[in-house]
Parts: C-alpha cells; structure tokens; sequence
C-alpha cells in the first residue's frame, strides 16, 4: 500500500498537476517478472487436481451465493474461493471505476471515496492525476479487503449519447490508452489486480447484451483496440474484462480472434480473460475460445465453467493443457501484481478518507473545462456583491453517474432517487455526493450576498437573476449504466430555464454536471460555461475554486461537443427504437407467454478509425466545442518549434505563459500523411504547468502507431515513407501551426 499511498501524497501536496516524472513505489520496483510469474504459476497448477482447477475458474456473485462457500461472502461483484493447502489465495472483487463502489448500498454504512467521473479524468490529460487515483481507490480497496479491482473502462467513446460515456477516457485512443493504463498501475501499486474493461467495442448501452458491434479488422486495431494495446503496455493489468455484446458476429467472451489471436498471440497477454457479470453463452467454445474465467456465475444462464467444463475435459472437447493454462493464467495474473502474496486485512481498515478527498478535489480541479469565457466574466469579480445560484440541487451536492461504478461517498448521499423502470432499475438510483456547491461559494466568498433557488419557480427565479449581479445556474443531465440516454437535450426544460434566465441576466454562468456532451441551444446567449461533468466528493469545493479563481481551469475536452444531433456517426441510440416497442408491448400484455424480448441486432461502425473529432475532419463538421478546447484564466503561446522526422515525428517547442497568473496547458500534436485526404490523428500530449512570463522548451515525441495505418495482409502496423503534415495545437481543429516532416516507411508488429 506504500506506493500508492506515496502518490497520494504527492497529488494531496499539489504538485501531481505539474509533475512531469512518475514515482515508483517499492511495490512496482520489486514486481515480479511475467516470466517468473507464469514459472511459478505452472509450477502450483501441477499439483492441482482437476477438480481444483476447475474451481478457480468460475466465481461467484456473493448476493445471490449464499451458502455456495464456507468464506465470508462480502456483498460486492465476486468471489473466488482459494486451495489453502497450496497457498492459493481468498479473490474478492469489488467494482472500482471510480472508488470502491457500493450501489444502492449493499453494503450498509460503508462508504468510499468518490472520484469525479472518468471523463473529468481524462480532461485532465494527465497520467499523473490518472494514476494518482488508481492508487487512492486501490488503497480504500485493500483497507476494506478486497483484491481484484474491476477498474479500468477504456472503451471509446463513439457516441455522445452512450449512457455510459461517463466512466470512461475519451474518444481518443492514446489519450484513453495512457491515461487508463496510468489508472491501472495506480491501482496494482497496492499489489491488487486491476482489470482492463469492456474488451472491446461496448460503445453502447441500449440491446448491451445482444446487440452486434461490427466493424473492419483494420479500423477496429486502429481505434478501440489501440486504446487496449496501450493500456495493456502502460498498465500491465493483471486480468482483462470481456464485454457483453458479440463483434463481428462473434461474443466478445467467446471471440477466439479477439482473446487468442490478438490479446494472447500478438499482444503477448500472460494474464487471465475474465467475463463480465452474465456475459458468458457457452462451455466448449468459450474455453477454447480464450476465455479463463466465468464471473458472477449466478447471472448467466447456467454455470458454464463449473460441471458442464470438467465434463468438456474429461470428453476431450476442451483440452486438459487448455483448462491448466486457464488457471495458470489466472495465478499469473496473481503472482505478477504481487496479490497472490500480500494478505489482505482479516478485518476492514478506516482508510485515510481526509487525505484521499484531497486527490478527489486536485482531480476535479484539473478536469473541469471552461468552454466559454466572453469579457472574462470568470473568475467571480471581486466587485461582485450579490450572486443567486440556481438549481442541480447544489445547495445540498453534486451529482454522480448511476449503474455498478457507483460509490457511496463519505459524507453521504443528501439526495437519492430510485428509478421505477428502465435498464439500471435494479441497480441504480440517481444519487448525489454531499458537497454543496452553494455552501463552498459562500465560504470562499465572504463578502457576497449568495441568494439560492431551486429553479422551480419560474418567476422567482428570473426576478433573483434579475436582481443580482451575475447568476450561476446549475445544469444536470443524469447518465447510468444499462440505459443510453434518447438525445443530448438536457431534460426537465433545463434549456427553456436557462435561456430565460440569462435573458434576465447578461451575467449568467452555466455549470454543466452532465455525463457526456449536450447541445446548448442557448450558447449565444449565456457569456460563461463551465464543464464539471460529475465532480465527484469534492466537486462544490472544486467548482468554488474554479469560479472564485483560486485554482486556474486546465481541463480540455476529451469528447467532441457537437453543436447538433445530426452531426455525430448516429444521431441516436440504436436499438432504442426496438426497445420501446418491445416494453411497450409488454406494457400492454403483461401476461404474455412468452414475454416480449429484444431480438439482436447490427450495429454498424461507419466511422470505421475516425472517431470522434476525426470524424467531423473527414465531414467537414464544425463542432460546437472540439476535442482538446479549453479556456484558461491566463494565456498561452507555442513558439520556435523544430519539428524532425526519420522513424517517428518530434516536436521541440516553447510553451509560454503570455499571461498575468500561473496555469496549465496541454499542448497537442496532431498528425497525418500529407496528400493522404485522412484526418489528422492525436499523436503526442503533454501537461505543463507554468508561472506568469514562464517559458518552457519541451520536446514531445509520436507513437508511430498513430503514423501508421494496420495492414491485415502484412498483418502488422505499416508506415508509409514520405512528408508528413504536423500541427502543434491547442485543440483537434486548431492549424495555426502546422509543419512538413518526413517519416522513414517501416512496419511494426500488430
């Protein structure tokens, strides 16, 4: 727990937003080899019976086992029984996206530390805070006895609407990629297991479980699987998660192509394939296929790896070479990340929750995105005295995205709904963290009249942001697992209420909690918007120090906002409308034999490679906001830069704080074969934290995958020799500095 704790700290001092260099825990330094870790697993596999073996690779889901294990069974997402006579190790795992979660708190009276959400993190374009919050939740998840961590959601995010959106790293796949494996080894620095999640191409909610994501083999590697093959290098998760929905007509926990051909063979994965919770449909091919573990064997159809796989072994459908390397896998797993030989607490530790809100807070700060700033209206002028905040419930907290990451923060949650229908109703509620936004400003500006207002009033409400000096209205748009949301209009006539109190007040600033992007067909009119996505714990103290100016705004946008519903590749959930028919008729019927059920369906990737703000470079789409924007309370400018070739691109250039105070920028290069007619791909960042007047050369260096394109027939990464075009920018569509390169033709392995 040291090495996490030691990240902790340096993020707790202030210093994680600026630090350039990683710390190595003693844990990481002293991790043992893959190689030695699969020596000694094979060595303990061959003392195994068969039925021991077998054992290890089904798990249970502990609210629906009672009786099933002679363990304490700890309400959370699994449990593993271990073979105490050759040292194997108790597996508890637990749902970790964002803290130790505790959804609709099965766990009475425990709480955890809440991270704001995923996307906050990867606006935050930083490993340092990515890692810093790995280590955090790792930390809270050992102190309360668990040592699997199902952390690490790396799916893209395709669509804007995707319900999911929230949990994850952005559209890119080297921003998601680097940041996720960052978060990863935070995790595994407690020598815990943290997986990689949902492999691969879960990009949706709606039909999750039966739908058909297809797409080209070599836009697929290009994008999704780009982002997994850097994780999986950076992070070196001990198990890898597969999802629920089949690609290319295959399930993803029985694709031999997706878990043997490419994670196993060409990725060279020496850990273990879990599934997601029901996501398993067979014995024979599934084991065959590459998957080494059923999870939560409860929710899917019949326990498949139990008697139905010593059976397949003992026919010889399934190899008995192939069962021992499932286990073997999944002590490796174990062993490397140092689990198998670190004891967890007999009983539950009171982790260093004041310290932990503190790494909450610094990733909140640095993932907030001031999209618009006219006549710098941020931060609070100090002449300002007398402020209404309205609406989100801020007067009480934050809101939080719903579904199996939901965390039961400390503090509390001061307002908690459950929902009577939908996908996520049996696990889901909407749920707020207990940190007022409302209460934080009043305590940073003590000076200033803070009148609230709930919105609810129409009235009342403009005539207090009438009165006022400026108005700060809360927007909240409420996202969950299972469920996509049916468009990106914020709901409950936010948009009317909005517009008619900026109407009132040409001093009104928009707060956006939102899951993902939203359309503002208010913008023109609203001089200031601030992106806060889900804060987290600490999200009012945050947001305050945002708007008051104590801390400068550095996030940039790891999603393209777009400025309509047509512009992204599908303007809505697919499926959605199939769904609604499907309960409706239930509805109407709700004795019918059988009962209506959703039938699969095709969802076609058309955008192949080019998502997000590749996609609207290829269209010719302008955005509302593009990836990579966002404003500062200082200024910056890029200088002199050197821009060489030969195997790949790099950039030498200063970076220059032009401005009166101290912040961080996150310069972008972006890259693409001239005369190619393909949109420029993100191929290098860097966070720089700098002091009014302050200039500093970095050098940022591309990874060549991002030159290359895959070719199926080498099969392999292939760059084509020639110039290449390079800008260095603030954001996806800035060209205001662009340069001409050459890169040596080379291939590299897949």
């Amino acid at each position: 727990m040291a090495g996490g704790l030691a990240m902790i700290a340096l993020i707790a001092a202030g210093t994680g937003a600026s630090a350039q260099t990683q710390v190595r825990s003693p844990q990481k330094a002293a991790r043992t080899s893959i190689a030695a870790a699969r020596a000694r697993a094979d060595r303990i596999v061959a003392k195994m019976t068969r039925e021991e073996k077998i054992l290890l690779v089904h798990g249970l889901f502990p609210t629906m086992a009672a009786g099933k294990s002679k363990e304490e069974l700890i309400p959370s997402a699994g449990h593993i029984d271990g073979i105490p006579r050759l040292g194997v190790p108790l597996v508890r795992e637990s749902d970790a996206s964002l803290g130790v979660a505790n959804q609709v708190e099965q766990r009475v009276g425990d709480v955890a530390t809440a991270l704001p959400s995923g996307l906050a993190t990867a606006a935050s374009f930083d490993p340092v805070i990515a890692r810093a919050g790995g280590a955090m939740i790792g930390a809270e998840a050992r102190d309360k006895r668990f040592n699997v961590l199902l952390a690490g959601g790396v799916n893209l995010t395709r669509d804007p609407w995707n319900g999911r959106n929230f949990e994850y790293l952005g559209e890119d796949p080297l921003l998601a990629g680097t940041l996720g494996g960052a978060h990863i080894a935070g995790v595994q620095s407690n020598r815990i297991v943290s997986t990689i999640k949902h492999y691969v191409l879960n990009a949706q909610e709606t039909g999750r479980n039966i739908l058909d994501a297809r797409i080209g083999e070599a836009a697929l590697r290009m994008s999704d699987l780009l982002a997994f093959q850097i994780a999986i290098e950076q992070g070196r998760p001990g198990s890898v998660m597969c999802a629920y929905n089949k690609i290319n007509g295959d399930w993803a926990c029985e694709n031999r192509h997706l878990l043997t051909d490419v994670l196993k063979r060409d990725w060279g994965y020496h850990g273990w394939v879990m599934s997601d919770w029901g996501a398993v449909h067979s014995t024979v091919k599934a084991a065959n296929a590459g998957l080494d573990q059923e999870s939560g064997q409860e929710l899917d159809k019949a326990i498949y790896f139990a008697e139905p796989l010593a059976e397949a072994v003992a026919k010889g459908e399934v190899p008995e070479a192939r069962l021992s390397d499932m286990v073997a896998r999944y002590l490796t797993g174990l062993i490397e990340t140092g689990a198998y030989d670190a004891p967890m607490p007999t009983q539950a530790v009171t982790p260093d929750y004041a310290a932990h809100a503190e790494v909450a807070q610094r990733a909140a700060e640095a993932g907030i995105v001031l999209l618009k700033n006219d006549g710098n209206l941020l931060p609070i002028a100090r002449t300002a005295k007398r402020i209404v905040v309205i609406g989100g419930n801020a007067d009480v907290g934050v809101l939080s995205g719903g579904g199996s990451s939901q965390v039961r923060s400390v503090g509390g949650a001061p307002v908690e709904i459950p929902l009577a229908y939908g996908g996520s109703s049996s696990f889901a509620r909407i749920t707020y963290h207990a940190s007022s936004p409302l209460a934080a400003l009043r305590k940073a500006l003590p000076g200033v009249e803070i009148e609230w207002q709930d919105g609810r009033n129409l009235n009342a409400t403009v005539a207090a942001a009438k009165k006022a000096d400026m108005a700060i209205f809360f927007a909240t748009q409420w996202t969950t697992e299972a469920d996509d949301v049916p468009d990106l209009r914020l709901p409950n006539q936010q948009d009317a209420l909005i517009a008619a109190i900026a109407a009132a007040q040409p001093h009104t600033v928009a707060v956006m909690e939102t899951g993902g992007p939203v359309l503002m067909p208010w913008i023109a009119k609203v001089p200031a918007v601030v992106q806060a996505w889900y804060p987290g714990q600490r999200g009012g103290e945050a947001l305050a120090a945002i708007l008051t100016g104590q801390v400068d705004p550095s996030g940039r946008l790891p999603i393209t906002f777009p400025a309509d519903a047509s512009q992204p590749p599908r303007p809505r959930p697919v499926g959605l409308d199939k769904l609604s028919e499907v309960e409706a008729a239930a509805a109407a019927n709700p004795a019918a034999t059988p009962a209506p059920t959703l039938q699969s369906f095709p969802v076609d990737y058309v955008e192949g490679a080019d998502v997000g703000y590749r996609w609207y470079e290829k269209k010719g789409l302008k955005p509302l906001f593009p990836f990579g924007h966002g404003l500062s309370y200082t200024s910056f400018a890029y200088r002199n830069p050197i821009v060489t070739g030969g195997k790949t691109v790099r950039v030498t250039v200063d970076i220059v704080n032009t401005g009166q105070r101290a912040g961080s920028d996150v310069p972008q290069i972006y890259v693409a074969r001239d005369g190619s007619g393909d949109p420029m791909r993100l191929a290098a960042f860097q966070r720089v934290t700098l002091k009014p007047g302050e200039t500093r050369r970095i050098t940022l260096i591309a990874e060549p995958r991002l030159l290359a394109d895959y070719d199926t027939a080498l099969p392999g990464w292939r760059i084509q020799g020639g110039a290449y075009r390079v800008a260095v920018a603030h954001d996806a569509t800035d060209r205001a500095m662009v340069s001409t390169t050459r890169i040596d033709a080379q291939t590299m392995k897949p």
